[in-house]
């Protein structure tokens, strides 16, 4: 029976398959290119390493981080085929992700990551601003000695690497999540019921689930929509869970997945969900989260996703 993840028409689908390579096909339409276990990838390999306004991530990739992103194909909209998994089938957990594949990586300059003897950065970072107010720094958008000093100290605090005082993304999203830690819905944007809740916070990028007033889970990142493929906002409902789901379009594993919109759902990817390019559409968790949420949620409970995603 086809497990295919869908999202936009099967006319679309079906165009794409007969014009696109077949390497092309097997891209994941919800994030990087992950090998399976089945297909290790070969230490031979090339691994790119694309930029994102500008920067690569600043320390290699592992063996099954190959950081490339596929081919632009569409996040398409119509909804997986839903079937009930055997007993035998809901009995296998998915993989564990390998030795620091949701390593906390940040994106620097290719320069920076060229120097292999880089302390401190000099550069400006994009959220050089927004990291300056968290450190109540004097806030210039400028890159200076102290402010390098302070970035660094922090990144080494919270084994962000290269700790060389760069304001890239990923600082500045585990800041986010440090601030949201206490109370994620201090703003008041996720609906207070008296069931369940999953908040997806797309301006944040932070995904959490209460009840009444009290969190029951997270707030933890993750990665929703890239621009072109934004994750849906408003009121939904779990409406399918599939532990062991596999885009058999696009031959990549989705691990604990949990639908809510059409094709799109909660699931595990193996690699950083701190990857800047997005997803396409779905919400992407580490794999220990999705392994969390998927005995925390329940078919039937809601889903509430606001906001926009940076750059989208």
């Amino acid at each position: 029976m086809s497990r295919r993840t869908t999202c936009r028409s099967a006319a679309v689908m079906l165009a794409l398959l007969t014009v696109l390579p077949a390497q092309t096909a097997l891209a994941d339409t919800h994030g990087p290119l992950t090998p399976g276990p089945e297909s290790p990838l070969p230490a031979s390999a090339p691994r790119l390493v694309p930029a994102v306004g500008g920067l690569v991530p600043g320390v290699a990739p592992g063996p099954r981080q190959s950081w490339q992103v596929p081919a632009d194909m569409p996040d398409l909209m119509l909804p997986p085929v839903v079937y009930t998994p055997s007993a035998r089938e809901d009995a296998v957990e998915p993989r564990d992700a390998t030795a620091g594949e949701d390593a906390l990586i940040e994106y620097v300059p290719p320069g920076d990551a060229a120097d292999k003897t880089l302390s401190c950065s000099r550069r400006t970072g994009p959220y050089q601003r927004q990291v300056e107010r968290w450190l109540k720094l004097r806030v210039d958008g400028k890159q200076s000695g102290g402010d390098c000093r302070a970035i660094r100290a922090f990144q080494t605090r919270h084994a962000i690497r290269p700790a060389t005082g760069f304001a890239g993304p990923v600082t500045w999203a585990h800041m986010r999540l440090l601030s949201a830690r206490k109370n994620p819905n201090a703003a008041g944007k996720c609906p207070v019921r008296a069931s369940r809740v999953a908040c997806v916070d797309l301006a944040r990028q932070l995904t959490w689930v209460q009840k009444g007033k009290k969190v029951l889970w997270g707030p933890v990142p993750m990665r929703s929509g890239r621009a072109g493929y934004r994750t849906r906002t408003g009121q939904f409902k779990i409406y399918w869970k599939h532990k062991n789901h596999w885009s058999t379009l696009y031959n990549s594993p989705m691990p604990y997945s949990q639908f809510f919109s059409g094709g799109q759902a909660f699931h595990a990817v193996y690699g950083s969900v701190y990857d800047p390019h997005g997803s396409w559409g779905c919400v992407n968790l580490r794999l220990a989260d999705a392994r969390t949420l998927w005995n925390v949620l329940r078919t039937g409970d809601r889903v509430s996703v606001w906001g926009r995603r940076a750059g989208t």
